[in-house]
């Protein structure tokens, strides 16, 4: 091939012969060469109806040695309507070539020379959708986006002209590959033109830069755009921008966030390069932990790649998926559908072998699954009940114990055949030594008298429960004091077991319970002093507590949301043979609760009313 002689505008060149496809590479802005005199022959006459000059110099710069290096030279001195002017010149050569290419059955590839030539085909209308915007041309993703599919339609017809050519040094296979993968870049520019007129970043003007510590809406859009365009590299460099945008400004990003964006980011999940996937992870951690994109996440399919890389990412895309699934698996139905995908064995390997705080998320994951119902067998036949009661035993981190005794406390709460398996592993010792600890928790508590069913009662004394009762009822949260009255009705059935929980001390707890601001806690304490009441010391003690009495009578309250009247009159009916308990629950206005409760029929109200009210006329013919 030969070039036109780079020689100054007033010498007059001699006109070889010319490939007009020459002429596409030539880096001239649009404006037609008029005829010169003595262009006389029809290869001149094309030549001076496709030629475009640069404004400076009408001779053409030298070339670069291919077609594709040529397109990428001087990018930031082009603009979009060079690109743009380029990528009309080239489409139809390439269109052409692709055809004949196609129709010619070349070296057995007509089928992919076809399918070349159809995406080829859909890129006029990209192109006119592009240009007719009246801010294409101010916006660099447009830019870039008719420089990259000026790039293909140029690769398009150097690899046509090698084909034609029966280049000998280019084998089957790599043809074959080739052409696969000049599909494809047609195949994602057309997606990407797609995408940057329906994200509506073309309408993004380029704004002066934002004050320093904040995020101009338009550059967040443009990130976003970013994630969706372009090739893996391009996305990378997104994801980095979009990183260090959230670190300073996370409530702008989650408000331009739309569904189109959020489907790029799952994509990303998937990426071959495991850097992009760890910051996916990172960009879906940040928006679960906001708590404003749970419901579109889990709609975009977040879910299965989450889970994959639970099960084989790196430690950063794990820490950070375990995380994600953990703040997901609040929601009932996501929880179920973690399950669904498959997700329970790479949470317990997690809890297995991960370091302290992926196995901490992972507790917890795990728990927010066991509050499904359906899913509990499922996290039993995965051996989850062995890992939570090792977590327990061994586990460095006291969240994540928590996390473990609040999965037993699930599974425990239904199925006994559940409960009997978490005995059989011996989940009941390790309970009993978690409530050592300084602040005894309530789902430890609960767990324990959720299994206490599955327990004969004669090995209870054995087991230490009494003396960790105690102490949970002294140094408790006001939840787990609550779990333990309510594990002390469980097993004071037996005169031997009321004399055991009399002889710990259990009962002067109990009488402070009843003064809790929590119903249900004054309640429980209520019942469990009912129960245990008919042994006789135990019931001396209350009569010579001053403090329970009083409590009681004020549990007389006929209000609905008062859940504890049936046990204090229970309790106050045992009270009754003491005149000085008489005397107290009058004195302290027990008869007009009670008058209430016999209209309301609360069993032994109407008794207790007629021993108050016959001690009161006893009384009152004493005094005259």
């Amino acid at each position: 091939m030969r070039s036109l002689p780079n020689r100054p505008n007033s010498a007059r060149p001699t006109v070889h012969a010319i490939d007009l496809e020459e002429v596409a590479h030539w880096n001239f802005p649009v404006c037609h060469v008029p005829l010169l005199p003595f262009q006389k022959s029809s290869t001149i006459q094309s030549l001076s109806m496709l030629l475009l000059i640069r404004r400076r110099s009408w001779w053409p710069p030298k070339r670069s040695t291919t077609a594709a290096a040529d397109m990428v030279e001087d990018l930031d001195e082009r603009s979009a309507e060079h690109w743009l002017a380029r990528a009309r010149l080239l489409l139809p050569s390439a269109l052409a070539k692709s055809r004949s290419a196609a129709s010619g059955g070349t070296r057995g590839f007509a089928g992919r020379w076809k399918s070349i030539a159809s995406k080829l085909e859909r890129i006029p209308p990209c192109l006119s959708d592009l240009s007719s915007h009246p801010f294409f041309a101010k916006n660099a993703l447009c830019l870039e986006q008719l420089q990259s599919v000026a790039t293909t339609l140029a690769e398009t017809i150097e690899l046509a002209e090698r084909v034609s050519g029966g280049d000998p040094s280019v084998g089957k296979l790599q043809m074959q590959s080739d052409l696969d993968v000049l599909s494809g870049k047609l195949e994602l520019n057309l997606d990407d033109c797609r995408l940057l007129i329906k994200s509506g970043v073309l309408g993004e003007v380029a704004l002066p830069p934002s004050p320093e510590g904040t995020s101009s809406e338009s550059n967040i859009r443009e990130l976003l755009a970013r994630l969706q365009i372009g090739h893996a590299e391009a996305k990378h460099r997104a994801i980095d921008g979009l990183l260090e945008v959230m670190r300073e400004d996370e409530k702008s990003v989650v408000a331009a966030l739309g569904r189109s964006s959020i489907t790029a980011l799952v994509q990303l999940l998937s990426s071959t390069s495991s850097k992009i996937r760890e910051k996916a992870a990172t960009v879906v951690c940040f928006l679960a932990e906001s708590g404003n994109c749970e419901g579109l996440l889990v709609s975009e399919a977040v879910l299965p790649p989450l889970v994959r890389l639970v099960e084989s990412g790196s430690l950063v895309g794990r820490e950070k998926a375990v995380i994600s699934l953990q703040r997901l698996s609040m929601s009932v139905d996501t929880a179920r559908a973690i399950a669904g995908d498959g997700g329970i064995q790479p949470l317990i390997e997690v809890c297995q072998i991960g370091d302290s705080f992926t196995q901490l998320a992972a507790a917890g994951t795990l728990k927010n699954l066991s509050a499904v119902v359906e899913v509990r067998q499922s996290l039993a036949d995965e051996g989850a009940i062995r890992v939570m009661i090792n977590i327990l035993d061994c586990g460095a981190v006291l969240g994540a114990k928590e996390y473990a005794a609040e999965c037993l406390q699930n599974l425990s709460s239904g199925c006994n055949s559940l409960r009997k398996s978490i005995v059989s592993e011996g989940g009941i010792r390790s309970l009993l030594a978690y409530l050592d600890g300084p602040l005894p928790q309530e789902s430890a508590v609960s767990a324990l008298r959720n299994l206490l069913v599955s327990v004969s009662m004669d090995s209870l004394p054995s087991l230490g429960l009494l003396p960790r009762l105690v102490h949970v009822l002294k140094d408790g949260s006001l939840g787990a004091q609550q779990a333990a009255a309510s594990a002390i009705c469980r097993i004071s059935g037996t005169s031997e077991m009321k004399r055991l929980i009399w002889e710990y001390g259990c009962v002067a707890f109990l009488i402070k319970l009843l003064e809790a601001k929590s119903n249900g806690a004054r309640e429980v304490a209520a019942q469990a002093i009912a129960t245990l009441i008919s042994y006789g010391p135990i019931c001396r003690d209350v009569k010579k507590d001053e403090q329970s009495v009083p409590s009681m009578v004020q549990l007389l309250d006929p209000s609905p949301a008062n859940t504890a009247k049936k046990y204090a009159v229970s309790c106050l009916l045992s009270l009754s043979s003491s005149k000085k308990s008489k005397k107290m629950m009058i004195s302290h206005g027990a008869i007009g609760y009670l008058k209430k409760l016999k209209e309301l029929d609360v069993p032994g109200s109407k008794k207790l009313l007629e021993r108050l009210e016959k001690g009161m006329l006893r009384n009152l013919f004493s005094k005259k």
